[in-house]
């Protein structure tokens, strides 16, 4: 398939669009209602009273269509200046329909290998039986991408900034790749949301979300979206939605709505409260390692600054950090242990500050050795910081990281037990 035969809709935009505070509570202006009630109403019905055989108007079923979703698709995309994403019930029912409409047997897939370990486990667990053919790839190395293109590769997946490392990958590079090849290029953006980056003006063709995390924002409503200018594409997915019934419930898509409109807000106060609990753990005896893209000591600094966006002239880099103590895998449970403010789940992204241990729980699934490579040790704890004052957020850290220091021994063995699979 040649890149000309793609056929990437490329939807035009000035550059006063509106800014993306504006765009989560109102949509794009071309497609802003004009009437009705402020708040969208949950249309919880599951099917339509239609007024004869010959005579459908507006929706049908609510497994192919509904208004609270269309209207969360709605906003989706327009803070991409793209036509409405298509959403489902989660982020991997996303992930999972843009495979099946992307890939098919005998087609071959180029992945990121610092991607959430859910998307590792469809390639190599699910999609391979199915006669896809997956190369994991440093994507971080743009060479090492086009050196796994094969010709019949059909997508580049990557994650950027990649789950759990917070590494960044060149997205216009990989995109370029991808193009020469005739394939398509998808970035898993869940970690910045469109509010601070934006794949498709990168050059990706396709924007992949769990709207789950940052989006939904509260840690009450399960949710995932596709978001492309390639329309041709958007009706693949809605077919492939609509045959494995993977739409978002309209509760859900509700509640999703409601988050949407404080991400901006949300997003910019957790960068600003992440970036001084990374500059204090960077300057922590007894902290082995800190990523985060704003950190001066962070390699890819430079290519985090011009590929993440600016609210109010402010350059920000998301809500995550990764870190790892001195001390290894034992240090990071004991540490994990001792916590009280911020709490140990398997979630990244709410307006609470969560830890994660990705070895034993988002990446239990991994190779062990796999993990390794790409930077994901078994002692690395993720940080998810919320809305709390960051001196409260430190303050639990610094007592946590004390204790964890204060343990001793040797690890023997490599991690995975008690394993925590979803």
């Amino acid at each position: 398939m040649s890149a000309s035969n793609n056929e990437r809709y490329q939807q035009s935009y000035t550059p006063s669009r509106p800014a993306s505070s504006t765009l989560a509570l109102h949509g794009p202006v071309e497609s802003r209602r004009e009437t009705g009630p402020l708040v969208p109403p949950i249309v919880q019905s599951t099917t339509y009273i239609q007024p004869a055989l010959d005579g459908y108007a507006g929706p049908t079923y609510s497994r192919v269509d509904n208004p609270t979703v269309a209207e969360l698709e709605r906003i989706l995309g327009g803070l991409e200046s793209a036509p409405p994403s298509v959403t489902f019930g989660s982020g991997l029912a996303a992930e999972t329909a843009l495979f099946l409409a992307t890939l098919k047997a005998g087609d071959h897939a180029v992945v990121g290998e610092a991607v959430y370990g859910g998307t590792t486990r469809l390639f190599q667990q699910l999609l391979s039986e199915l006669g896809v053919d997956a190369t994991f790839v440093d994507s971080t190395d743009a060479q090492a991408v086009r050196a796994a293109i094969k010709a019949n590769t059909k997508l580049v997946f990557v994650e950027s900034p990649a789950n759990p490392t917070l590494s960044i990958t060149d997205i216009r590079a990989v995109s370029e790749i991808a193009h020469e090849a005739g394939a398509l290029c998808a970035v898993d953006n869940t970690f910045l949301t469109p509010v601070l980056q934006k794949p498709l003006d990168l050059g990706a063709d396709i924007s992949v979300y769990s709207t789950t995390k940052h989006i939904e924002g509260h840690s009450a409503a399960l949710g995932g979206a596709v978001t492309s200018r390639n329309e041709r594409l958007n009706e693949k997915l809605r077919w492939v939605r609509k045959c494995t019934g993977g739409i978002i419930a309209p509760f859900n898509a509700w509640l999703t709505l409601q988050g949407l409109k404080t991400l901006p807000l949300r997003l910019e106060r957790q960068s600003q409260n992440a970036q001084v609990v990374a500059e204090w753990l960077s300057e922590t005896e007894g902290v082995e390692r800190v990523c985060y893209p704003g950190l001066n000591g962070f390699t890819q600094r430079t290519l985090a600054d011009a590929q993440h966006e600016t609210i109010r002239g402010e350059r920000l880099h998301g809500g995550v950090i990764a870190f790892e103590l001195a001390g290894g895998l034992e240090a990071g449970k004991e540490l994990l242990r001792s916590l009280e403010l911020c709490r140990l789940v398997e979630h990244v992204g709410s307006v609470e500050t969560l830890v994660t241990h990705p070895a034993t729980m988002t990446h239990a699934d991994v190779p062990r050795a796999q993990r390794k490579r790409f930077g994901l040790t078994d002692g690395l704890v993720r940080l998810s910081v919320g809305l709390e004052d960051p001196s409260d957020i430190i303050a639990d850290l610094a007592k946590a990281i004390e204790a964890g220091l204060a343990v001793s021994g040797a690890v023997n063995g490599p991690v995975g037990e008690e394993v925590v699979n979803v």
